[in-house]
C-alpha cells in the first residue's frame, strides 16, 4: 500500500505480463502525461533518429506515472509525476534517478538509465528514462515456474540477499555519501508518522476512534533506537517492488520504486519487508484485499529465516525487532488513515478508501500483536 502522493509502491513500473494502455483514464489525460511531437524531437536530438516511436501509459500505479516508449529497437520507460504535481514534488523523480543512476555498476540489480530531463517542456514536468527490464513482478501469484519448494526458497533469498546488498553499497565511491541524513532517521519517521496520524484523526475521528494506533504510537516513541547502523536505504523495499528475471532458477534482474531511498537505518527497511511477508500461520490479513498469500506454501523462508539470513550477509544484528516490525504496520496504518481521510473529504473515489474505516483499525490491532508477542518473528 502507498501514498498516492509521495510513495511508489504501488507503481508497477516494469511487470512483464502488464497489459499497458494508451487510455486508461481516456486520451485528453493522456494528452497531458505527454506531447508526443516534442518527445520525438528530444529523443531524437538525445538518442538519434528513429523511424519507429510509440508511447503507452502503464495502467495501474497510483504516485508517479510511468510510460512505456519504444524508440526504433529500444524499449524504455519514462517516468514523471501525475500532472498537475508541485515543482517541489516534481522533483522526486529525478531523485530516484540520481540514486539509480548512482547504482549503476554495483551489486544491486537495476533497469540502465537512460537520460534525466529537467525541461517542463517536453512533458511538462521532470521526467526520466531507463530500459525496460522482461520478467515478472510477483504480485498477486507466483509464476508456475516457481511453483516447487527449491525456487520459492531462492525466491525469498534472493529478496533478501538484494536488500542487503542495498545496505553494503559503499556512499563514498557512488557518490551518494551526502543523500540524506542517516543520523536521527528512526526517531524522525516515529515523529514523521505520529504527525501524519494526527493529521488524519483530525477528521476520520468524528466517525471512529483508534485507540490501538495512539497506544502503538506511544510504545514506539519509548522505544525507537537512539543509535543504529546507517547505510542506504531503499524506502519501500518489499516482495512486488523487484522484478524476477524469465526462466529459471529464480533471478532477482531489478529493484524500482526508489522515491523514498535516502541514508538511514537500514533495519527498517528490513521490518518494512517482513511486514509484507506471511508465514503459514500468521492470522488473518489485516488488509485482506492488498496483502500477497503465496509465500504462505510449502519452501517459502519464513520471516526467521529471511532474517537469519540477512543477518550472516550483513553483520547487522536485527535488534529490536518488534520495535522496526510495529513500526512498519504503524506506517501501513497512517497511510490507510490518511486514505480515510481523504475518502471522508470527498477527495477520491478509490474504492479502497472507505474500507481503511475497519483496516486501519485491524492494523492497530497487528501493531500491538507485534509488540505483545503475539505475532512473532
Amino acid at each position: 500500500m502507498s501514498d498516492d502522493g509521495n510513495h511508489g509502491g504501488d507503481d508497477r513500473t516494469h511487470d512483464g505480463g502488464a497489459d499497458a494502455e494508451r487510455g486508461t483514464r481516456g486520451d485528453d489525460y493522456f494528452r497531458r502525461l505527454v506531447d508526443e511531437d516534442a518527445l520525438r524531437a528530444y529523443l531524437e536530438a538525445e538518442l538519434g533518429p528513429e523511424s519507429t516511436f510509440e508511447v503507452e501509459r502503464h495502467p495501474a500505479g497510483h504516485s508517479n506515472e510511468t510510460l512505456f516508449v519504444t524508440w526504433g529497437s529500444r524499449e524504455l520507460v519514462l517516468r514523471r509525476p501525475p500532472p498537475g504535481e508541485t515543482a517541489e514534488t516534481a522533483h522526486d523523480v529525478l531523485r530516484e534517478y540520481r540514486v539509480m543512476d548512482a547504482l549503476q555498476g554495483t551489486p544491486v540489480p537495476l533497469p540502465e538509465t537512460v537520460l534525466a530531463c529537467e525541461n517542463h517542456d517536453i512533458v511538462g514536468s521532470d521526467f526520466y528514462l531507463m530500459s525496460r527490464v522482461a520478467g515478472d513482478v510477483l504480485r498477486e501469484e507466483e509464476p508456475e515456474r516457481f511453483g516447487n519448494p527449491e525456487a520459492r526458497e531462492r525466491v525469498g533469498y534472493e529478496l533478501v540477499d538484494t536488500l542487503a546488498a542495498i545496505h553494503e553499497v559503499d556512499l563514498d565511491s557512488v557518490g551518494l555519501a551526502e543523500f540524506g541524513r542517516a543520523e536521527g532517521y528512526t526517531r524522525r519517521q516515529v515523529d514523521r508518522w505520529g504527525k501524519q496520524l494526527a493529521w488524519a484523526f483530525e477528521r476520520t475521528s468524528e466517525v471512529r476512534s483508534v485507540p490501538a494506533l495512539r497506544e502503538v504510537g506511544e510504545w514506539l516513541d519509548d522505544h525507537a533506537p537512539e543509535d543504529h547502523p546507517e547505510s542506504l536505504v531503499h524506502g519501500d523495499y518489499k516482495l512486488d517492488n523487484v522484478l524476477y528475471a524469465p526462466g529459471t532458477p529464480p533471478d532477482l534482474a531489478a529493484v524500482f520504486d526508489w522515491e523514498m531511498s535516502t541514508l538511514g537505518d537500514p533495519r527498517a527497511d528490513l521490518g518494512w519487508m517482513l511486514s509484507y511477508w506471511r508465514d503459514a500461520d500468521d492470522p488473518e490479513p489485516a488488509i485482506p484485499e492488498l496483502e500477497t498469500r503465496f509465500m504462505e506454501r510449502e519452501g517459502y523462508p519464513t520471516r526467521r529465516e529471511l532474517v537469519a539470513r540477512y543477518e550472516e550477509r550483513t553483520g547487522i544484528e536485527f535488534e529490536h525487532q518488534r520495535f522496526y516490525r510495529a513500526l512498519a504496520v504503524y506506517k501501513l496504518a497512517g497511510l490507510g488513515e490518511m486514505f480515510f481521510r481523504r475518502y471522508l473529504e470527498g477527495n477520491s473515489d478509490d474504492p479502497m478508501y472507505p474500507k481503511m474505516e475497519a483496516r486501519v483499525p485491524a492494523l492497530g490491532d497487528r501493531a500491538k500483536r507485534i509488540i505483545e508477542g503475539e505475532e512473532p518473528l
